[in-house]
């Protein structure tokens, strides 16, 4: 008679539990359990630990607690970050404002004193391209020197007309790119470098560059200025049968809508010697009277009287020679059909 078969209970072949040694691994619903359980336990830990309190509430009812857990937390810390907010904003103010000030004071420097000006062996040339005019002007006092602007003029001298005028004429531009140039100040010295004449002209065309950075015209020099016709009658008296003295005086007279006879007029530019003496061909008046005179002039804003003055001074210089050459050229220029020698311009 067969022996019937005891079933055996089936176990899964990968079933850990099945072997010895191994350790089952948790289910995704067993995870979620052991979850919740860790929740629950760090909810119920005591509420003195600092790390609960800072923790997010997980029920709407402990959003309260929380809150008021986290109110007494600011309250027991200082308030020092606050006022370190505070105070990195007024030093950075201030020190925006001291800088600002500090920046306004390298701009207007304070003006030179004698003390300052303690050497004695310097040019003063020198001294007013390191350190300015009015350092220049302390210089040349305590070395006895007239100052330059003063030196183009004869003191005690006589104040009227003389046989030799000296012109110039300050301009500025009109049209529509300021272009073309129009008279707006015209000067005249006498042959000691008194200021004779000196009107400001009123355009009669709008004025569409001033020019003043090299004119030293300004909207209100002409606002007062004189009617041109007036100022081109009263200069046309003032030159007639006198020596004309300027320096590229084509330009002058050009501007003024005159003219002046060929042999009384010369000019500081067309001179042979002074060409020759600084080596250019057309020579400016700031460079001949810094090399021929030793006098610095157009420096910044022209000035028509000045410039007049430093050709003045240059013609009284070479004078008698200049004068001399005239008159042996003149024969030959009063001569019938002749033609007038340009040198004379």
């Amino acid at each position: 008679m067969a022996k019937a078969k005891v079933p055996t209970p089936k176990t899964a072949p990968a079933d850990p539990a099945s072997e010895p040694g191994l350790v089952k691994k948790p289910t995704r619903k067993e995870k979620k359990k052991l979850w919740k359980s860790k929740a629950r336990d760090v909810s119920k830990r005591p509420t003195s630990d600092p790390k609960v309190e800072l923790r997010p509430p997980k029920a709407p009812e402990d959003f309260s607690q929380n809150w008021k857990a986290l109110q007494e937390l600011l309250k027991q810390k200082p308030q020092a970050p606050e006022k370190l907010l505070v105070t990195p904003q007024r030093g950075a103010r201030s020190r925006k404002k001291r800088k600002a000030e500090e920046v306004t004071t390298a701009r207007t420097p304070a003006p030179p004193t004698e003390e300052d000006i303690w050497f004695d062996d310097v040019d003063p040339a020198d001294i007013e391209a390191a350190m300015g005019p009015e350092a220049a002007r302390i210089a040349r006092q305590q070395l006895g020197v007239k100052d330059s602007g003063l030196a183009l003029e004869k003191q005690q001298a006589f104040g009227g007309l003389t046989r030799a005028v000296a012109l110039d004429c300050e301009m500025v531009g009109v049209g529509p790119a300021g272009e073309e140039s129009v008279a707006a100040r015209v000067s005249i010295v006498n042959q000691h470098g008194k200021c004779v004449y000196d009107k400001y002209v009123r355009p009669a065309q709008p004025v569409t560059d001033y020019r003043t950075a090299v004119s030293g015209i300004r909207p209100e020099h002409l606002q007062r200025g004189e009617q041109f016709e007036v100022v081109q009658k009263e200069v046309a008296d003032m030159l007639r049968g006198r020596v004309l003295v300027g320096h590229a005086l084509h330009n002058d007279l050009k501007v003024l809508l005159l003219d002046h006879p060929k042999r009384k007029i010369r000019d500081t530019q067309k001179y042979k010697p002074f060409k020759s003496q600084v080596r250019s061909g057309r020579p400016s008046l700031k460079l001949l009277a810094e090399r021929v005179l030793g006098i610095r002039v157009q420096q910044a804003e022209h000035c028509s009287v000045q410039d007049a003055q430093a050709a003045m001074r240059l013609y009284i210089l070479v004078k008698k020679e200049w004068e001399r050459q005239a008159r042996d050229r003149r024969p030959a220029a009063t001569a019938p059909g002749s033609v007038p020698d340009p040198g004379h311009r």
